[in-house]
């Protein structure tokens, strides 16, 4: 998704490729025999082409080719570092503590308000920082709003009903902004899956 977010914010054409992970197609794992999605598949002038799989460095590769709204912030040199800490935090630990939280909620698991407890910690730094603006960084988006947003939407469905009410207003509005934005309109529209016929 994010990988998506980042090509659709760089706007920049590119064939996208829907694959079943059930049934990867060869081209593929030749790519990138990892399996995983997104894999961004560069062709260029030397013998083999470069690929890209992590939706991180898809983000870069797409908004260093064109970044027509600043989402790296170019006017301060810190500004970048800054956002791959955070980005990195949420990929790193977040994103455990989440899947703790979805895997307590799906199996009923009487720890669930303790694993939400620790994804609070980092949903409350969010909502302190939506304080001081209407994004994470700056009053300007950034590439760690971009980058953040699958996450934080995956938390809010995780108990829907305790997240419409909970103490992150801001958060709710900063998701909110993107739920019902054009851009995630069309960033997750569906596509046929890709078949390699003969």
């Amino acid at each position: 998704m994010r990988a998506r977010i980042g090509i659709h914010k760089a706007q920049l054409q590119i064939d996208l490729r829907e694959v079943n992970l059930k049934q990867k197609p060869a081209e593929m794992l030749a790519a990138s025999p990892k399996g995983t999605v997104p894999i961004l598949v560069l062709e260029n002038n030397q013998q083999s082409p470069t690929v890209i799989d992590e939706s991180l460095e898809v983000m870069l590769w797409a908004l260093v080719e064109n970044d027509p709204d600043n989402l790296l912030h170019s006017f301060d040199q810190s500004a970048l570092p800054m956002m791959l800490a955070i980005i990195t935090l949420f990929d790193d630990e977040f994103k455990t503590c989440l899947n703790t939280y979805k895997a307590a909620r799906r199996y009923r698991e009487d720890n669930v308000i303790e694993c939400r407890q620790a994804c609070e910690v980092f949903i409350q730094e969010l909502e302190n920082r939506l304080h001081q603006g209407p994004f994470l960084m700056s009053a300007q988006e950034s590439l760690a709003d971009i980058a953040l947003i699958p996450f934080i939407r995956q938390f809010a469905k995780v108990e829907r009903q305790w997240y419409l009410q909970a103490p992150y207003p801001r958060v709710r509005q900063w998701l909110n902004y993107y739920l019902q934005s054009a851009m995630f309109t069309k960033v997750m529209a569906k596509h046929e899956f890709w078949v390699r016929i003969g």
